[in-house]
Parts: structure tokens; sequence; C-alpha cells
């Protein structure tokens, strides 16, 4: 991952237009936001080019285009206008980062060079409640980034990643290995609520892995039998402003010795191979995560 650029917006006062230059990793997170979704001014002026080797944009307006507003004092003339971000939901049901706006000030003072002034954005921390349902000794955890401990706090800003641990305690129970059959996210308890986002569905393929802007999959190896880890990146739903979402995850075991199949597994989508894969397992178990022909 290349190093989060410094300034992510860097802006250029010439003598009749303002030249801004933004860098895709707005947030300072390596998620590269879209170009489409960058605008420039009240007008909302497309961007009038884009680097892909640096991953940049470049508006380019004279000053008083794209909707700039003018103050006047004694001493300089202000020019003002704003660099707008606003996520497309890619799938029209979630995104992963905020809105920003970001002021652009350009000061020409009557007797003296130019200056730019532009401010960081920032952005406002979701929170996450988890639940699970429960048989046998079934636990659903947000675990901290090395999965030692329990995570204290189930606050995230988008950018970020939660951690996600089931666990089962097989007591006396014949050896067993637990697999997540499915995880919704919903704004209320009820996981048949909506909107609702799967995250995990078709028999334990992470779905949401196969989306372009994450990189959410299951942990492999796992740590034990009883345990599956597996990591999502964070998300709010789209046009909605509710800051707690209810994470809804179905847990349930096999026998440790029974080898995983197309019912009982765990399958992360590979972005470099394009290919489903399994935590354990022969790789065909997970054909039905790309065709949804899961049982």
């Amino acid at each position: 991952q290349a190093a989060a650029p410094l300034h992510p917006v860097a802006v250029q006062c010439q003598e009749a237009q303002v030249v801004v230059t933004v860098h895709r990793d707005l947030f300072g997170t390596g998620r590269l936001v879209k170009a489409m979704d960058l605008t420039l001014g009240s007008a909302a002026c497309p961007p009038v080019a884009q680097s892909a080797a640096e991953s940049t944009v470049t508006f380019v307006a004279g000053l008083h285009e794209c909707g700039s507003t003018l103050q006047m004092t004694p001493d300089s003339l202000i020019y003002k206008t704003i660099l707008s971000y606003k996520p497309t939901p890619g799938n029209l049901v979630i995104i992963r980062t905020n809105m920003a706006v970001v002021p652009i000030e350009c000061h020409y003072p009557r007797k003296s060079n130019v200056s730019s002034n532009a401010i960081q954005p920032t952005w406002a921390p979701f929170r996450s409640t988890l639940s699970a349902e429960e048989r046998l000794m079934f636990s659903l955890r947000l675990m901290n980034d090395d999965w030692s401990t329990e995570r204290v706090s189930n606050g995230f800003q988008l950018g970020e990643s939660l951690h996600l641990q089931a666990d089962v305690a097989s007591g006396d129970h014949v050896p067993l290995r637990l697999f997540v059959d499915d995880c919704v996210a919903t704004l209320s308890p009820d996981r048949n609520s909506s909107p609702r986002y799967a995250l995990i569905d078709l028999s334990g393929c992470l779905v949401d892995g196969r989306s372009d802007d994450t990189t959410s999959a299951f942990i492999s190896p796992r740590p034990r039998q009883e345990t599956l880890q597996f990591v999502v990146d964070a998300f709010k739903f789209a046009g909605d402003e509710r800051n707690l979402i209810y994470i809804t995850c179905h847990l349930k075991v096999s026998p440790a010795d029974q080898a995983p199949n197309p019912l009982n597994k765990a399958c992360s989508f590979n972005k470099a191979s394009s290919l489903w894969a399994p935590v354990e397992g022969t790789g065909d178990i997970c054909s039905c995560c790309e065709t949804g022909n899961c049982p």
C-alpha cells in the first residue's frame, strides 16, 4: 500500500483561474475515491483531467466560474469555492466513505503575491452493534486488530476494518468445526428489516469481499476448529445518517472430522486470482459462491 498523501488537496491560485489537484486517497486510508464523485463549486463542475499513475484528479476553473463567490476586504480580494466529495453507492445499498466538503479560498492581496489555503476534510465515526443467534454456546465478538483481546469500543471510522471472531464452546460434544452460515447488516435489531445488506450469504460465502472497493475476507488458517475469524471493511448505509448498524450472524457447526462441503464452508473472494477460495477444503466447494446456486 502506498503512503497516504500528506496534503490530499493542493490549490494553485493563478492570475485568472484556480487549479485544484486532489489525491484520490482523500482520507489517507489507502482507499481511492472515484473521480466522478468529486466536483468543484456549487455548480458541481467536473474535473478536467486525471492521472492514473499518480491517482490524482485536477480541476481548473476561472475565478468567477463554478459558482465561486467573491469577498472584498480592505487589503484583499478573496475568491471562495468548495471541493465536494459525494460518494455514489456502487451497489445502490451501502457506501464505505463519508461525504466531505473542502472549503477553498484564493487570496489576492492588492500589493503582494498570491497565496492559497485549503482545509483538510474531516469525517465522523459510526458505531456498530453485534448480535448472534445462539445455539449451543455460540459467540460473536468484535476483536482488536491483532485478535488478542475483545475490542473495548464498537465505534469505527470509514476506512477502518471490523475484526469479527465467531466461537463455539464444544463442551462435551464431539470435536466441532464452526461456520458462519450468513451475516446481514441492518439499521434495526430485526434482521429482516429494510434496508439490509448481506455480508456473508449462500452458506458461508463472504459476498461483501466480491465488491470492488473492499478487502473483506475470512482469516486463514483458523486458530482452532471451533473458531472462525473474518475482516469486514467499515461501511454505512447510503442515504441514511444513522450511526448505529446491527450485524446479525447465523452460526453453525459440523463434526470436525467431516470434510467441508458446499453446505458447510468458509469462502473468500481472492481479487488477485479472481477466484473464490475456502479456508479449508477443496476449491470446488466455493464454486456456488459465484453462481449463487449454493444448497
